[in-house]
């Protein structure tokens, strides 16, 4: 089945030339003026996966983000931002955006990115027997890549595609020091590269999204001039 990919962007040739692309690459594309649009056009459900500029009339990319991950965790988010918008890139990721492009940006990269997020996002179409199969627990932290959910002592942490593999990675290295730069590899592999900085932001929803829960990760660390460490500490 063809993954179902939104590309939201104000500027023509921008939809144009990414929806081509993805429908040449064998994606399902639908391409939407502005995010008002978008979001009337999702009422009765979400696209799979959703390529969004930030700056946009009528309702922004940021906003949009925002609706899309009241409703959903698991549809990734790959934002378009200019050059200079650094705090629009770091606010996008703190709301749950997978990753993101500085316009100008290659095409052939765009579409290697949704890609990458594509094979993580179809590992939830496993069957229920290789979900359970697939399982780690560590301590009362349990994760199902199967299903990509995550618990902590039966209480379920919404995470988005790239905060579930960050939190593998750390949780299958138990007691080990990642650095940025092996975090980024896991998080987005393919040969796709975003700043190693992109990865405090993932960390900081992470911690947030389970204090929400009001669960407290105990065992998740940085680790100053290195990088994070996720240990077990008599549970987590």
């Amino acid at each position: 089945m063809q993954l179902r990919v939104a590309i939201v962007d104000d500027e023509r040739g921008v939809r144009d030339a990414v929806a081509y692309a993805l429908r040449e690459a064998g994606f399902s594309v639908t391409a939407y003026a502005d995010g008002r649009e978008a979001l009337a056009a999702w009422e009765t459900g979400l696209p799979d996966l959703v390529v969004l500029d930030i700056i946009m009339p009528h309702v922004d990319g940021i906003e949009v983000c925002r609706r899309i991950r009241q409703r959903s965790d698991l549809t990734p988010v790959v934002f378009l931002t200019s050059k200079d918008d650094e705090i629009d890139r770091v606010v996008g990721l703190e709301l749950g955006a997978d990753d993101y492009l500085c316009k100008p940006f290659s095409v052939r990269e765009l579409v290697a990115r949704v890609r990458a997020l594509s094979r993580r996002l179809r590992i939830s179409q496993r069957t229920d027997g290789e979900s359970e199969s697939d399982s780690i627990r560590s301590g009362d932290l349990l994760l199902d890549r199967g299903a990509l959910r995550v618990s902590h002592d039966g209480t379920p942490i919404p995470l988005t595609v790239t905060e579930f593999r960050l939190l593998e990675t750390l949780v299958r290295n138990d007691g080990a020091v990642l650095s940025r730069a092996q975090l980024l590899e896991a998080a987005y592999p393919d040969d796709v590269y975003v700043t190693d900085r992109s990865i405090d932001s993932h960390i900081r929803r992470i911690r947030r999204k389970f204090e929400q829960a009001g669960v407290e990760l105990a065992g998740l660390s940085s680790v100053y001039g290195a990088g994070y460490r996720y240990t077990v500490r008599g549970g987590v």
